[in-house]
């Protein structure tokens, strides 16, 4: 094989170095599909003299991007380093000087991927960021190639590991939110810093990219409703057990006379697919019209499903380099559809009052959620105390607003001593 194409590397930590070694470790299979040998020319890094996690030939290495931009022998840009800037602007600097890009960088994607696909397409190159979203697991091209045919009516995804895990060591071992989250610092799965992903940015971000593209409508990160987990307990979880359900942190995205798009703790039936999605496993569900129901399992993080998606994406922007095909892929934000306001959602919610043991009371509040147009589906009433008894509510579906106006009243009831807990419920 005769052709070669060169890949500058921005960018060698987890994900980058993960990248190297399969395109290295798999070299030849990866020729014989893309048409081509691949190799890295250059590799961006911050310091040349910090050990690297994956062995680079010190001559590859350089901490300037000029280095790579001014190679008119590389073809493809590969943008590792994450953060808004300055990828935004190595990546447009990569596209209006003639390369295709790929990227695994959700937050740029989801604030600016509509300025970096348009340029793309001006350009006549290409533009892949599969990696953005859930890792591993495919989704960005299914639902831009496999799925093209559908009409996609829901999208809904447990996409952030760091959650998943949290929830599922609170339901496995009964333990609270912050000493599962410890743990999870502890091994790794949650980074010192966990705000991005306990208060569920990170899953708003692939939200924003996933919405896009299956509504066909731009989706801005300021129009996704975000509430994180922080407010779990053990007590949540076990109520949701006794109801058949489990708790995840759901991205959803739903299109029915506009877009909802809201990121939160979710009740989901055990019977529902994502129910079982456990520990650091993501997994994304799709509703169409023609396909009915598809669900994409599988790791959401890490070097090597995350560099397996950039890889792939890599071959295709290579292979498009190969056979003069680049800037086939456009943007499919084709429509501007409205995005619904929160308080404009229909949901049920699981509701966890703690009252005082009066007679009554339950009678007082069914009451000031039925003149607020909000029907009960199930209650849990249990012990008898001096003190404070939980009350476990399930509503039937209500608008957001109208249930918030209710609870505005009964958590001014004296017999209301706090509203504990407020979670939607995702029927299947």
């Amino acid at each position: 094989m005769e052709k070669e194409i060169k890949v500058g590397l921005l960018g060698c930590g987890t994900v980058g170095s993960g990248v190297y070694k399969i395109l290295e470790q798999n070299a030849t299979s990866i020729a014989n599909k893309s048409g081509a040998k691949l190799t890295v020319a250059k590799v961006l890094v911050k310091d040349k003299s910090e050990e690297l996690l994956v062995d680079v030939a010190s001559d590859k290495l350089t901490d300037d991007f000029e280095e790579i931009i001014n190679d008119q022998e590389i073809e493809i840009v590969v943008e590792l380093i994450g953060g808004v800037h300055p990828a935004k602007e190595f990546i447009l600097e990569a596209l209006k000087s003639g390369r295709s890009v790929v990227t695994a960088n959700k937050e740029l994607v989801a604030k600016h991927g509509h300025e970096l696909l348009i340029t793309a397409r001006e350009m006549g190159v290409d533009i892949y960021f599969e990696a953005s979203v859930g890792g591993g697991i495919p989704i960005i091209s299914p639902l831009k190639e496999d799925l093209a045919g559908n009409k996609i009516t829901n999208i809904m995804g447990i996409v952030n590991g760091t959650t998943n895990y949290i929830l599922t060591k609170m339901e496995q071992e009964g333990a609270e939110f912050s000493d599962v989250l410890a743990k999870a610092q502890e091994l790794g799965y949650a980074e010192a810093n966990p705000t991005s992903d306990i208060e569920g940015h990170d899953a708003a971000y692939k939200l924003a990219i996933v919405a896009s593209i299956a509504f066909e409508s731009k989706v801005d990160i300021d129009d996704i409703y975000i509430e994180g987990i922080t407010g779990i307990t053990k007590e949540d979880i076990l109520y949701a057990q006794e109801l058949d359900y489990k708790i995840k942190l759901l991205a959803i995205g739903k299109e029915d006379n506009g877009i909802e798009v809201r990121v939160h703790p979710t009740l989901v039936p055990i019977e529902h697919p994502l129910a079982n999605v456990n520990d650091v496993f993501n997994a994304i569900f799709v509703e169409g019209n023609a396909i009915n129901e598809v669900m994409f399992y599988g790791p959401g993080a890490g070097q090597m499903p995350t560099g397996s998606a950039v890889v792939g994406d890599i071959i295709t922007a290579a292979r498009n380099v190969n056979f003069s095909a680049q800037g086939r892929i456009s943007c499919t934000c084709f429509e501007q559809k409205e995005v619904i306001a929160q308080k404009e959602v229909m949901s049920s919610f699981y509701l966890r009052l703690e009252v005082l043991d009066n007679p009554g009371v339950l009678g007082k509040i069914t009451g000031l959620l039925g003149e607020h147009q909000v029907s009960i589906e199930s209650v849990i009433q249990k012990g008898r105390s001096n003190d404070t008894v939980p009350l476990v509510l399930v509503t039937h579906q209500v608008k957001e607003g109208d249930l918030n106006a209710a609870l505005e009243k009964i958590a001014s009831l004296s017999d209301v001593k706090e509203v504990a807990s407020l979670i939607r419920v995702e029927e299947y």
